[in-house]
């Protein structure tokens, strides 16, 4: 691949057209270009985008994401060596608007794609739902373009250069604890909680419970997790440390914490269902849950502790127009007007068309 000159999206968006029939590129010196795909999403104003800038050094102020959003990383591997690209994704508006996992999720990027769920561990009532619908969303969409991958390079049996599609189902080591319990994520997933910093205030049985039950999701998914503050600087060097595991490839760390007293630190692999434990509850008897599944166990024990939001709330915000953190006030001033204005468009038609039913009538 030609060196590029000069950091823009246009240049990075046709270095990966040219490089898809070929998986990578070369920089001048012939070294190969690692260039990987990273979608983040999680919970509405879950500190997703000052996480990111945190995890990229970047010395500036987060906004609001407007519906779904594109930057990237470059890292050097060392002194005069080619920089490695991360491409980064980030959703918001929390679960309002998963239909456009579709347009990071690509089977270009699977190739090389990563998932990171931000969950707000200040709000565990809406935690479940938020971690359940984005998680099914992705995975849905992985599997989708997966098994469109597959069958163009069937179609395309004959050719001399063939694709390497991602496969659906991910591969685990025959040592991975609990391997034939467990349902893994298509793709490299790991899971970070956030706001552990008012978190740490709650409640000890009420954190038991948030923790405990991220863990068992984890470990079920295959995936790592990290509970984190942008607030304390350790913390977020240990979730960079993830991050770049991801985005660059680089050495995640061995640090392990699984102490529910403590912020959770737990690479993929690092945990075990015996380790874990039953679900926490001392009000409710397990077996009159009528569970049809571990995980719908776990499910049903943490929504008895912490009951989900209204989903009512959630259905008015399926509209970005009415939610308020895209609020532009001259707009909406003008969209109320043509709302009222249709309104009485329509009262001004249904009268029109009762009268002249009525004349039809008495014709």
């Amino acid at each position: 691949m030609p060196k590029i000159s000069s950091d823009t999206l246009w240049e990075l968006a046709a270095a990966e057209v040219r490089d898809r029939d070929t998986g990578g590129g070369l920089e001048d010196g012939g070294e190969p270009v690692s260039e990987r795909t990273v979608f983040l999403m999680g919970s509405k104003a879950g500190g997703k985008t000052s996480i990111l800038l945190r995890c990229l050094d970047r010395d500036e102020p987060s906004k609001q994401t407007l519906a779904l959003e594109y930057t990237f990383g470059r890292r050097a591997r060392g002194h005069n060596t080619p920089k490695d690209i991360a491409h980064l994704w980030e959703l918001g508006g929390g679960t309002s608007l998963s239909d456009l996992v579709q347009i990071p999720i690509t089977p270009v990027s699977i190739r090389s794609l990563s998932v990171i769920l931000i969950l707000d561990l200040s709000k565990p009532n809406a935690l479940w739902g938020t971690m359940e619908k984005l998680l099914q969303a992705a995975q849905a969409q992985v599997e989708k373009v997966s098994s469109q991958a597959q069958r163009v390079e069937k179609a395309k049996a004959g050719a001399k250069h063939q694709t390497s599609v991602h496969s659906a189902t991910r591969v685990l080591p025959k040592d991975y604890p609990d391997r034939e319990l467990i349902s893994p994520f298509p793709v490299s997933l790991l899971i970070i909680g956030s706001k552990y910093d008012i978190f740490q205030e709650f409640d000890s049985d009420k954190r038991k419970v948030v923790s405990k039950t991220l863990r068992f999701v984890a470990h079920y998914y295959a995936a790592s997790l990290i509970f984190t503050s942008i607030k304390s600087e350790s913390l977020m060097s240990k979730t960079k440390s993830f991050f770049s595991h991801l985005a660059f490839g680089l050495d995640r760390g061995k640090t392990v914490s699984s102490d529910s007293t403590k912020p959770l630190i737990i690479p993929a692999g690092s945990d075990s269902f015996s380790q874990i434990g039953s679900p926490p509850t001392t009000d409710v008897d397990i077996t009159s849950l009528h569970a049809k599944n571990p995980k719908d166990l776990w499910k049903k024990v943490y929504e008895h502790v912490f009951p989900p939001e209204s989903t009512s709330e959630q259905r008015e915000l399926k509209d970005p127009a009415k939610d308020p953190q895209y609020s532009e006030p001259q707009i909406d001033a003008m969209r109320t007007q043509k709302d009222q204005e249709l309104e009485q468009y329509k009262r001004n038609a249904a009268k029109l068309w009762k009268g002249l039913e009525l004349e039809t009538r008495d014709n």
